[in-house]
C-alpha cells in the first residue's frame, strides 16, 4: 500500500478569538482546532484532514482578512470534547457522547509568512481564481487547498514552497 499524498488546506480562524500570534505562543506551538460546528467542515476533518498534511492559517473576521502562517497537522481527527460540555459555548446538547456529532484536529505552527497575504490579493492571482476562499459566499472554516495554490500563496507570502 503507497503512502498517500500530502494534502492542503486553509483553517480559517478570527484573530479576536485565536490568532496566529496565538498559536505562535502556544505550547509547542501547538493547539487543537475545536470549535468546529459545520458539517462540511467536520467531515473534512474528520475524513480527510491527516497528520502531515499543510495548513494556511487565515485571519477571518479581520480587516482585511487574509493569510498568515503556515501549520502542519500534528495529529488527526478525535472527538472535540467542548460539544459536551454545558459550560462552553459550543456546547451541543444532541452531540451523544457514545457517537460524538463534532471532530477536531491538532496542529503546530510552522512559520509566519513573510508577508501577509490579503484576500483581496488572493482574489486577483489567477493562479488562485478556483480556490475555495476567493469563491463568493464560500464561509467553510476548514477547505481543501490545491497543491499549486499551497505554492503560489506561499510564494506571494515570501516563502520558498519547496523548503
Amino acid at each position: 500500500m503507497s503512502a498517500r499524498a500530502r494534502r492542503y488546506w486553509l483553517f480559517k480562524s478570527e484573530p479576536s478569538a485565536f490568532s496566529w500570534d496565538d498559536l505562535w505562543a502556544a505550547p509547542g506551538r501547538r493547539t487543537s482546532w475545536d470549535g468546529v460546528r459545520n458539517y462540511q467542515a467536520r467531515n473534512f476533518l474528520r475524513e480527510d484532514v491527516r497528520a502531515g498534511d499543510g495548513v494556511l492559517f487565515y485571519h477571518s473576521g479581520a480587516e482585511p482578512p487574509g493569510v498568515v502562517g503556515v501549520a502542519d497537522v500534528v495529529r488527526e481527527a478525535y472527538p472535540d470534547p467542548t460539544q459536551h460540555d454545558p459550560e462552553h459555548p459550543r456546547y451541543d446538547p444532541g452531540s451523544d457522547p457514545a457517537a460524538p456529532r463534532w471532530w477536531m484536529v491538532d496542529i503546530r505552527a510552522r512559520r509566519p509568512l513573510e508577508r501577509f497575504v490579503p484576500l483581496g490579493e488572493l482574489k486577483r492571482t489567477s493562479a488562485l481564481s478556483g480556490m475555495g476562499v476567493v469563491q463568493r459566499g464560500q464561509r467553510l472554516s476548514v477547505q481543501p487547498v490545491r497543491a499549486a495554490e499551497w505554492r503560489a500563496v506561499l510564494r506571494a507570502g515570501g516563502l520558498d514552497p519547496d523548503s
